[in-house]
């Protein structure tokens, strides 16, 4: 259960867990949330609902951890923290990344494009993918972007065609499938086998993708080696199996072909959704990263070579609540004697699909105001017309709550304005930045004109 909020005495339903919440966000003395010194109310007036309301100094100061943390824990060989822009990108966001030193992972020449847009240099962006077309590689290389990450045998042959062509010399790395199965639903633990990301390790695919691209050395430079184990990591287990046998191939290499220069490996750090999660802090994970690492490069004899690592939900995440308003309520009773109440808002899956999508849960209180002492079990839905329209599938909520009532779902910033969708053809919400008592919207509201502009007829 959440802990009292200690700004004001409020009922336990109405509480906010600090680990879910933007840093700014506290309940005003009329009960009502405020995010960086706003009123919800006002701001539901201002930008309508349903909107996804962001802290931007809370994400500029989780980057800027993010980055000492690393720094710090290796001094001696350097890092570079990558941005996952997967879990949320734009304009404004790709300026807030370069302005708080941190680098850029895009995995498509759309999220390449919004990177170029912004001023990002070339150097300090990435780009992923497992089926990179010929012009997004070609788009990188022009912009000189600091490393392609290579998935396929395919690939590196596409990024040779590439790099003759434009005449350059293409940074690269090896995206290693180590076997490594993070703790996750299934559908997002990328390291195991079977799956379509890297080279395997198992069979040698990965020290014969490292010989070719050493091959072809007129137009591939190796990086080094890139790993990524899964999404929503809580401890630091699944990352130690993953290094030794990263560090175990970077050693093999570079008794063949001299030592590569770098490790990634790769994001998947864990935010709290719920009050039972408790997420480990950038200065955690850096140090514990860095033991690991040193512990093997020492097993193997080997020095420790540069380290990168691409959070994203980390950075992001936390910094978003989705704020909503309440168009109906209703009881249903289940066996037992049990009821549950209905609760529906004017968002639901085309703003965030992810519960439909991994089961993922939320939580989610009245925003703006208290409420009632007595709370019900409430299941809040959306407006879609599917079942499984499902935002919070279960949280306590004050009794009273009812139509017209506005209600925030906090840890929206990853994954849910990346993957929303016009389903019901439903227009998508504004982001809105908040900052200093001031908000502007960093994604303007989509419009049903929008929805109508592609249709060719």
């Amino acid at each position: 259960m959440a802990p009292v909020d200690r700004d004001t005495a409020v009922p336990t339903s109405a509480a906010l867990d600090p680990r879910l919440w933007a840093a700014s966000v506290r309940r005003n003395d009329q009960g009502a949330l405020e995010v960086a010194g706003q009123d919800v109310r006002e701001l539901a007036d201002q930008w309508g609902t349903p909107a996804y309301l962001m802290d931007e100094e809370d994400f500029r100061g989780r980057a800027r951890a993010f980055r000492a943390a690393f720094s710090e824990a290796f001094a001696d060989t350097g890092a570079d923290v990558f941005y996952a822009g997967k879990a949320f990108l734009c304009t404004a966001v790709a300026q807030w990344v370069a302005e708080e030193g941190l680098s850029l992972d895009v995995c498509t020449g759309g999220e390449l494009a919004v990177a170029v847009r912004a001023g990002l240099p070339g150097e300090r962006i990435a780009l992923h993918g497992n089926n990179k077309g010929l012009d997004e590689i070609e788009a990188a290389l022009r912009h000189g972007v600091g490393r392609i990450v290579l998935d396929s045998f395919d690939e590196i042959e596409r990024v040779v065609e590439a790099a003759t062509r434009l005449g350059v010399v293409a940074p690269v790395m090896i995206r290693v499938t180590t076997g490594v199965e993070a703790h996750t639903h299934e559908y997002v633990a990328t390291a195991h086998e079977d799956q379509k990301f890297g080279f395997s390790l198992s069979g040698g695919r990965a020290a014969e993708a490292a010989d070719r691209v050493l091959q072809r050395r007129d137009r591939l430079h190796l990086l080094g080696l890139h790993s990524h184990i899964g999404s929503q990591i809580f401890d630091l287990d699944g990352f130690e199996v993953a290094a030794a046998r990263l560090v175990g191939l970077h050693a093999e290499v570079a008794r063949r072909h001299g030592e590569p220069a770098e490790l990634d490996l790769g994001g998947g750090f864990g935010i709290a959704y719920g009050s039972d999660q408790d997420p480990l802090t950038p200065q955690e994970l850096a140090r514990g990263l860095a033991d690991v690492v040193r512990r093997e490069c020492a097993a193997r004899s080997v020095a420790v070579p540069h380290i990168s690592v691409e959070p994203g939900r980390a950075v992001v995440g936390p910094t978003t609540f989705t704020l909503y308003r309440v168009g109906t309520v209703k009881r249903v009773d289940l066996d037992g004697g049990v009821s549950r109440t209905y609760v529906a808002v004017d968002g639901g899956m085309s703003d965030n699909i992810r519960p439909a999508l991994y089961d993922a849960d939320y939580s989610c209180v009245l925003a703006d105001r208290t409420g009632s002492e007595d709370s019900v079990l409430a299941r809040v839905v959306g407006k879609h017309c599917e079942t499984g329209d499902v935002v919070v599938r279960d949280s306590r909520l004050p009794a009273d709550v009812a139509p017209g009532d506005l209600l925030a779902v906090p840890g929206t910033g990853a994954y849910c304005r990346s993957l929303a969708s016009q389903y019901n053809h439903v227009p998508r919400p504004p982001v809105v930045a908040l900052r200093d008592g001031q908000s502007r919207a960093i994604v303007r509201r989509e419009t049903i004109d929008d929805l109508l502009a592609l249709d060719a007829d």
